[in-house]
């Protein structure tokens, strides 16, 4: 999901980027956050360059969470130059997915 360049970067560097970036927060003990990955691997396919996609476990980043309101994962979030544009928690199917980010990108 990361490439080599999105990972040297912090978190904030990331979401102040002129990429949109969708967060998925998530936990391993969480059964609906293992149906994420595939959904989120086609997205990148669906969206190339235009979306960056990182994952944070909510475990190992609970500052993070709390910061942006995590109550339930998975936990969706789509930043685009350091606004929260959307945040969803549950799980989100691809096509819905992606007509959101694009809907949110154009407002």
């Amino acid at each position: 999901m990361e490439n080599t360049e999105t990972k040297k970067k912090s978190f904030n560097e990331l979401i102040n980027d002129d990429t949109p970036v969708l967060v998925d927060f998530y936990a391993d003990w969480c059964a609906p956050c293992r149906m994420m990955p595939p959904i989120l691997h086609e997205l990148k396919s669906a969206m190339g360059d235009k979306l960056n996609i990182i994952k944070i476990d909510t475990e190992r980043n609970p500052d993070v969470a709390i910061k942006y309101q995590v109550r339930g994962i998975p936990n969706l979030i789509l930043f685009h130059k350091g606004q929260l544009l959307w945040q969803q928690a549950g799980v989100v199917r691809m096509p819905q997915l992606q007509q959101i980010i694009e809907e949110k990108l154009a407002q």
